[in-house]
């Protein structure tokens, strides 16, 4: 997916106008020189189809994605680092990364911007367990609102009344009472009174259903497999300046500077855009994996 909008560089340059100027000042007075320039980075979004199970939130290492409620979906907070993990762990792939390009031209008197998806491969989830305590279940349904592949729903309890002997061998009424007899047939009714029921073949492992229930009386078992790492850092020790920066401002730790040189926890770090964005000589370098 890829979408692009230009704007008017009178636009731009109004908008700045407005910022910049007080109220008992005239829009006379200022003039705006916005020169060429163009710039790329990278953001992260939820699309509505998301389905809060907040395993995005639990997953990611800085805290900067909101909790999901029955009303509004979660949210990316303004402290994220981009390391793209909520991305590769979300069950139903409904958080984008986008790369923007910003493009001042001046020659067409325009902005243009260009947003571009890219693609991040997913980790692995599966269901290993999951159940329903229904000591504690009041059946208000909020686990089947969002439940991406319908495996969870609400049905009637069946009771067993009186016995009778003849039967419509072709009713429908008894398919999933396996087996019966028929020399005596137990007629099943309906009553008012229902129950949750999740259809394990048919469930994900997502959560969606347990972190929305107000009861707590759904339990889930799941495997999370590791993050697919899509880029690694580079660090050229010969034009390091030891300033500190990389290790003071890696959100995880892991990062050290150790006898003039910088010493990497790679399995601690989350390739984010952080200690590479701080260095003031371009010491570290995020680059993709091929």
């Amino acid at each position: 997916m890829e979408i692009k909008f230009k704007k008017q560089m009178e636009d731009i340059q109004k908008e700045v106008v407005l910022k910049s100027m007080d109220l008992d000042e005239d829009v006379k007075d200022f003039h705006v020189d916005i020169g060429d320039h163009e710039t790329k980075n990278r953001v992260l979004t939820i699309s509505p189809r998301c389905v809060r199970c907040d395993l995005c939130l639990k997953e990611c290492p800085v805290d900067a994605i909101s909790s999901a409620t029955m009303v509004r979906r979660s949210k990316v907070n303004d402290n994220c680092v981009k390391c793209e993990i909520c991305a590769k762990t979300c069950p139903v792939s409904c958080i984008y990364v986008m790369e923007v390009n910003s493009k001042i031209d001046s020659l067409v008197n325009q902005v243009i911007y260009n947003f571009k998806e890219l693609k991040v491969p997913h980790r692995v989830l599966k269901m290993e367990e999951i159940s329903v305590d229904h000591s504690r279940c009041v059946t208000c349904g909020n686990c089947t609102k969002f439940c991406p592949t319908k495996a969870v729903s609400l049905r009637k309890v069946l009771v067993e009344s009186e016995s009778f002997e003849e039967i419509n061998k072709h009713t429908t009424q008894f398919k999933d009472r396996n087996p019966f007899t028929l020399e005596k047939v137990i007629r099943v009714e309906s009553t008012n009174e229902k129950y949750t029921y999740i259809n394990q073949d048919l469930c994900v492992g997502c959560g969606s259903c347990s972190n929305l229930c107000p009861q707590n009386a759904i339990t889930l078992k799941r495997y999370l497999g590791p993050i697919i790492q899509t880029k690694k850092l580079l660090i050229n020790q010969d034009i390091c300046v030891q300033c500190y920066l990389c290790e003071e401002s890696c959100p995880v730790d892991a990062i050290k500077l150790e006898n003039g040189k910088v010493v990497l926890d790679d399995d601690q770090c989350i390739k984010c855009d952080v200690c590479h964005g701080e260095c003031p000589v371009v010491a570290l370098t995020l680059e993709n994996i091929s």
